[in-house]
């Protein structure tokens, strides 16, 4: 109802100022953009690339932070300040899911390498591979942390859809965070309030790094938070639901193994309370 623009691309100008007369009745004509096929096409890929690049360029920077000891958010929110970068899209996380930004970047990667541009595709394929690394990343903090190993460990995970507020999965880092517990025989339970079981289990079966009957015998969905953390060694926050912020984390805690650990992949929690209540 409110777009920021909206693009419209096309080889014939009637087609295209057809278009532009039905959005004109409720768009200001300053935000109708119109431009030829390959511009429009090209501008939906880039823009998408662009969010990704930033979300993948402070996760790049979180583990210099954690190495350092810095904080991520401290330098998120100084270089936001520079109106050249603005603030928008600069919070560290597990990792960017969804429909879009993937599909795109490789769709980028894909015309730069058919026209021979290498060195682009190659550029534009990093942001990939460094979302890629920050989930193995988080997997791999959560085995060094239980002590090398989560076999036989109880993980929950505190959301699967890729963001909160949609019961969307695709690419959600959650299914690559469990796949690699999985590898590790961990065993997870997942709940998410909007994500129905049989949609978990698509996403891992999809993957076919185990048999649906595996994934059935490892992985257990629950409709109710304090239920999944049951007997759990560990909670990693998957999705920001807004639920999480809220709930009762010393009424988890105490359904819990110790000592009790949480991961925040969304950064949503306050640390210091739960530090205070005796997670790790």
């Amino acid at each position: 109802h409110n777009p920021d623009r909206v693009l419209i691309g096309g080889e014939h100008p009637e087609a295209v100022e057809a278009l532009v007369g039905i959005y004109g009745r409720w768009v200001d004509r300053s935000r109708i953009l119109t431009t030829n096929l390959w511009s429009s096409e090209l501008s939906k890929l880039t823009a998408n690339a662009f969010l990704a690049q930033r979300v993948s360029s402070i996760n790049a920077i979180s583990e210099l932070c954690e190495k350092t000891g810095a904080n991520v958010d401290e330098v998120a929110r100084a270089i936001g300040t520079d109106s050249r970068i603005g603030p928008k899209f600069l919070k560290a996380s597990v990792g960017f899911g969804g429909s879009c930004f993937q599909k795109d970047i490789l769709n980028l990667v894909y015309i730069a390498r058919s026209y021979g541009l290498q060195e682009v595709a190659d550029y534009w394929e990093q942001v990939i591979i460094m979302n890629d690394h920050q989930k193995r990343r988080f997997a791999d903090n959560i085995v060094q942390t239980l002590y090398n190993t989560v076999s036989g460990k109880k993980i929950v995970f505190y959301g699967w859809a890729f963001k909160k507020d949609t019961n969307d999965t695709r690419e959600s880092a959650a299914i690559y965070v469990a796949d690699a517990l999985l590898a590790e025989e961990a065993e997870i339970t997942v709940y998410d309030p909007k994500v129905p079981a049989g949609q978990v289990y698509r996403d891992l079966d999809y993957l076919g790094t185990r048999s649906p009957e595996e994934n059935r015998r490892l992985v257990t969905v629950v409709g109710d938070p304090y239920e999944a953390a049951g007997d759990a060694h560990a909670i990693a926050v998957l999705t920001e639901w807004d639920e999480f912020r809220t709930c009762d984390w010393k009424r988890i805690r105490e359904h819990m193994m110790k000592p009790a650990f949480v991961f925040d992949g969304r950064k949503i929690l306050a640390a210091n309370k739960l530090d205070q209540i005796g997670f790790q």
